[in-house]
This record gives structure tokens, C-alpha cells and sequence, in this order.
């Protein structure tokens, strides 16, 4: 017999996955692995919070502090500093449409590149459509704070992809003319 709580939470997780999943790809620069275990700790810790989730003013900027969380959570992990990266992306399954499968390439190694908390305020700026102060509550930092992660990180990223006009224009701030 599930509980009214199971039931609600079984539907979130039917509703959110494919999502969460391609959030949590976006924030930890590709790693589709490391993604996968993002989601799946972040789903555990939203069970155990449930009832708090289910009264926040903002229920998705709840899931994506828990996500954000557990990247720094992960990322301070002894093991993790021992661990060495691949040249070798995983296959990308869907490419956004106006994307060849090298601008996502470039774009993916660009954000591998960023901090996790400058590539999370991009992500969920620019991925998610949240304004700066969605963004901030999800981050639990201030809105200044996000204004300068995404010049920041905009900037950066231009500079990583050699952004000219035309080229690499679905960054937000290259539209072509």
C-alpha cells in the first residue's frame, strides 16, 4: 500500500527526470555519469524533504539547490581529487536544434571548464529561463551575486569559443543581426 507521499513524489520523479538529468549534464560540464548520480542523490534527498518541498514558494529552485548542493558535496570528496578526466565526451543523445554536433562539443568542453557555481548560474539562466532572483534563491546567494557569475561566465565562454559575430550565436547576447 503507497501513501499519498509516495504517490505525489512517484509522479514528480515521472514528471522531472529527463530534466533533472539534462540540468544536472549541463551543470557538471557533460559528464553523463556523474550526472546520473546528481539526479539520483538529489531524488533521495528531495524524499527525505518532501513536506518541505511541497510548501516552498518556489518548488523548482528547491530541487535545484538540492542539486547544486550535491555537486559541491561531491566535488569535496576525497576521491575526487585522485579522479582524472577524459578527452573523450560521452555520445550526446539529442542536439538542439541550430546546434552541429561540434558547436555542441566546443560548448560542452567550454562549460567543463567554468567553476560548478558560474556554470550553474549559466545553466539555470540560460537553460531554464529562471530570472536572477529565482536564480539566486536556487543557488542561496545574492542576486549581485548572479549578475556577475553570468558576465563572468558569459564573458568566459566567448572567450573559450572564440565567439565572433555569426559564429556561436545561440549565446545568449550573440543573437546575429
Amino acid at each position: 500500500m503507497t501513501s499519498e507521499r509516495d504517490e505525489q513524489f512517484g509522479q514528480f520523479v515521472l514528471d522531472r527526470r529527463a530534466e533533472l538529468v539534462r540540468t544536472a549534464r549541463l551543470i557538471t560540464g557533460g559528464d553523463h555519469h556523474l550526472a546520473e548520480d546528481l539526479v539520483q542523490t538529489t531524488m533521495t534527498k528531495l524524499y527525505v524533504k518532501w513536506p518541505a518541498y511541497c510548501r516552498a514558494g518556489n518548488p523548482s529552485g528547491y530541487v535545484y539547490r538540492i542539486m547544486v548542493n550535491a555537486l559541491t558535496d561531491e566535488r569535496r570528496r576525497p576521491w575526487w581529487r585522485r579522479e582524472r578526466s577524459t578527452a573523450a565526451l560521452p555520445d550526446i543523445a539529442h542536439v538542439e536544434p541550430g546546434l552541429d554536433r561540434e558547436g555542441v562539443d566546443e560548448l560542452m568542453t567550454a562549460l567543463k571548464r567554468l567553476p560548478p557555481r558560474m556554470r550553474a548560474t549559466l545553466v539555470f539562466r540560460y537553460f531554464h529561463g529562471l530570472d536572477v532572483a529565482e536564480t539566486a534563491g536556487a543557488l542561496g546567494c545574492s542576486e549581485g551575486s548572479v549578475k556577475t557569475q553570468t558576465a563572468r561566465g558569459l564573458q568566459r565562454l566567448r572567450e573559450a569559443l572564440e565567439v565572433t559575430p555569426g559564429r556561436m550565436s545561440y549565446l545568449p547576447g550573440n543573437a546575429r543581426p
